[in-house]
């Protein structure tokens, strides 16, 4: 797996690892927890993530390498979830609610991935559970918004993710994953809007390729 596709990966299955993360955020700094100024922004990303079922969007992508992509997203909770890249990227990545897929048209490669191997799995369950496994590092406060850090407790996800939110109102911004090598992949979000009625088909992704040609390796 190339590190663009790396970085693309890293983009989407970390938009959710710090979601799991919030309500865990009275065990991340020590024994004495967080503040309750700290904890008042944790419940209210809480609830606002919890609440975004089905949203549209865009999404401004840059890499470790500083290359920056951008694209269209699509979430349908529980299990969904669209990130379709604008030319020339060639890039589509699809969760149909059981399987993660990441196509290149113009490299012609195609890969799939269980969900539940991803952290994405962890936003897009029906019921958002954010007091397993994870640890909240960080609740810092903007001018105009707040942005809280977290990782995977359990070390099974490598890295960490920062997720910001605007205030007043409340919404998501955007990410920031960095892995185990310490390579950030920033994610800005543009005019994500809760939406409904979206059409079944942006969720499924079907392998293109004919049957006798190998997938390639993540």
């Amino acid at each position: 797996m190339t590190l663009n596709r790396r970085s693309l990966a890293l983009s989407f299955g970390a938009f959710c690892l710090g979601a799991q993360a919030l309500s865990g955020a009275a065990r991340a700094q020590g024994p004495g927890g967080i503040s309750a100024e700290d904890q008042v922004l944790v419940d209210r990303a809480v609830a606002y993530l919890q609440g975004l079922t089905e949203a549209r969007g865009r999404f401004v992508q840059t890499d470790p390498r500083g290359a920056v992509s951008q694209g269209e997203l699509f979430l349908k909770r529980p299990g969904k979830a669209r990130f379709a890249y604008d030319p020339p990227s060639g890039l589509l990545v699809v969760s149909d609610g059981g399987t993660v897929a990441v196509a290149d048209s113009r490299l012609k490669t195609f890969d799939a991935y269980p969900l539940v191997a991803t952290p994405l799995s962890l936003f897009l369950a029906k019921t958002i559970r954010l007091d397993r496994g994870v640890q909240v590092t960080r609740v810092a406060r903007a001018a105009d918004g707040f942005t809280i850090t977290a990782r995977d407790g359990k070390k099974e996800t490598a890295g960490q993710i920062a997720l910001t939110f605007t205030d007043n109102p409340i919404a998501l911004a955007g990410w920031t994953v960095t892995d185990a090598q310490s390579r950030s992949t920033q994610v800005r979000l543009q005019d994500l809007q809760r939406t409904s009625g979206l059409e079944p088909s942006l969720f499924v992704l079907k392998d293109p390729r004919p049957k006798n040609v190998g997938r390639g390796k993540m």
